[in-house]
């Protein structure tokens, strides 16, 4: 809720109590925003895809229900991004007890500097206003995190130069919790937190009762809180301790993506792919769903580690690392415009292999083995949405067999990745029969470039299909008959 600005021109606790200001608590104050927020219409999390109605509705349950609250899900789920949305339902700004380090309501003072200050100057006690950036409080959990750190510790500097015992809370320096006061505080990662760090929270949660190095502080802190955590069957550095989730009032899972549809648009808005440098990238349709595809094979793969997930910060570095290679090798060529292809693919396999946890059976395979079987697997998949189905040798003659017979007369295609559009095309074009299986209607072919793809796509999902061998080169691919292929390999095995 914004402020008048007149409101922000009172100077003093008298002002305030004059134009009739009542403060409210913060979770009253996101229940109160978040009403006006769902009543107007307004969108309360913009940017969020895939989660309206699932992890959205249980948060604003949380908020309204004036809970604290533990997103719980697999790396890349969009956790941090959504707690790092909830001050904007909070008001641009409240009034402060000026220069207080709790940021002290002016009616209900926390720290022992704001009670004195209310006790001596009364209504003249002068006030600031606190702007809702300065409300919300993140700390990463991690091992070497203490308890100063959150909650505070004595600070003999400060009991020495102003010559005060321990027993004085002006001695107090206070951690970023209570600096956080009347507003949001988050800790990420909640079980990386060691469980004595863990135990110090609980009575920041429902006592308010702070105690450092056994001298008792009662501070009443208004605060939110939330957290974030992995499944703990997969953080294996720590649990969270069961006193303190008791105490947190709603566990809410997120998820991944739960449709093709859903992942392209958050890759889309998430990727940077649209670069209005001297080359211009088309992108075909089809290549988004294999991108995304290539995150759902992962997330069955029985080579992946299941437990650590499959994040989406996959599927952007892969079309980011997919649009380069298109880009790269335009450049080199002179070329201005370009259209990426699947021989481009290879290029993305470095957004893969640093993404995915293998099981034992994956690390056998090799990192880079099971991010081309990831792939594959996206290409076939993707494949059989636009293009009839693929019969083999043993059935009648199939729609692809005057392709798989043009190799099986023992023609070759070598693909360069560093081929200009012209050539590639030509060669494409030379197997006999593949211009004439491309859809182009149901593709939405508009250029020749595109043309060209779909037949490259063909041919890569016939290899997929295991009718076609293909060759890794150096350079880029060859594909030739399976047969021959097999018959050669073995020959030189001999």
């Amino acid at each position: 809720m914004s402020v008048p600005p007149q409101l922000l021109e009172l100077k003093t606790i008298g002002d305030l109590r004059t134009r009739g200001y009542r403060s409210v608590s913060v979770k009253d104050e996101l229940r109160r925003n978040l009403i006006d927020r769902l009543q107007s219409g307004d969108p309360v999390f913009p940017g969020i895809l895939g989660f309206d109605d699932t992890v959205i509705p249980e948060i604003q349950n949380a908020i309204l229900a004036r809970h604290n609250l533990i997103l719980l899900g697999l790396r890349g789920q969009a956790k941090s991004r959504i707690i790092r949305m909830l001050p904007s339902l909070l008001d641009e700004h409240i009034p402060m007890i000026m220069g207080t380090e709790l940021n002290d309501d002016p009616f209900a003072p926390a720290s022992r500097k704001g009670l004195q200050m209310v006790a001596e100057m009364g209504d003249d006690t002068p006030i600031e206003w606190l702007p809702r950036s300065r409300r919300f409080g993140e700390k990463l959990a991690t091992p070497d995190t203490t308890i100063a750190d959150l909650i505070g510790d004595i600070d003999p500097i400060k009991a020495a130069t102003r010559k005060l015992t321990y027993a004085d809370e002006e001695v107090i320096h206070f951690g970023i919790i209570p600096r956080t006061n009347r507003g949001i505080f988050a800790v990420n990662e909640l079980p990386d937190l060691p469980p004595r760090i863990q135990v110090g929270l609980l009575n920041v949660m429902e006592e308010q009762d702070i105690q450092i190095r056994g001298f008792p502080v009662r501070i009443p802190l208004d605060l939110l809180l939330v957290f974030t955590a992995n499944p703990e069957d997969y953080t294996n550095r720590g649990s969270i301790i069961t006193p303190l989730k008791d105490r947190i009032d709603s566990q809410i899972i997120t998820h991944y993506p739960r449709s093709i549809e859903i992942g392209s648009r958050i890759t889309q808005a998430e990727a940077w792919y649209d670069r209005g440098g001297p080359v211009k990238v088309n992108i075909p349709h089809y290549f988004r769903e294999i991108i995304e595809h290539i995150a759902v094979e992962a997330r069955a793969s029985e080579y992946v580690d299941q437990r650590s997930g499959v994040s989406v910060r996959l599927t952007r570095s892969a079309i980011e690392d997919l649009v380069s290679a298109a880009e790269r090798r335009a450049l080199i060529n002179g070329e201005t415009e370009t259209t990426v292809r699947i021989s481009d693919l290879q290029f993305v396999e470095p957004a893969i292999t640093g993404k995915v946890e293998l099981v034992y059976e994956g690390e056998q395979e090799g990192p880079q083995n099971v991010a081309r079987l990831l792939i594959g697997r996206a290409v076939k998949a993707v494949f059989k949405k636009y293009f009839p189905e693929i019969e083999h040798r043993s059935t009648e003659r199939s729609t692809f067999q005057p392709v798989i017979d043009w190799f099986s007369e023992g023609n070759g295609l070598d693909l360069s990745i560093q081929l200009p559009h012209a050539e590639f095309n030509a060669r494409l074009q030379s197997v006999s029969g593949l211009s004439r299986l491309v859809p182009a209607k149901v593709l939405g072919i508009s250029n020749p470039g595109e043309k060209a793809v779909a037949m490259e796509f063909v041919l890569e999902a016939l290899h997929q299909h295991s009718l076609l061998g293909k060759d890794r080169l150096d350079a880029g691919v060859s594909y030739n008959d399976l047969m021959g292929s097999m018959l050669g390999n073995l020959d030189l095995e001999d």
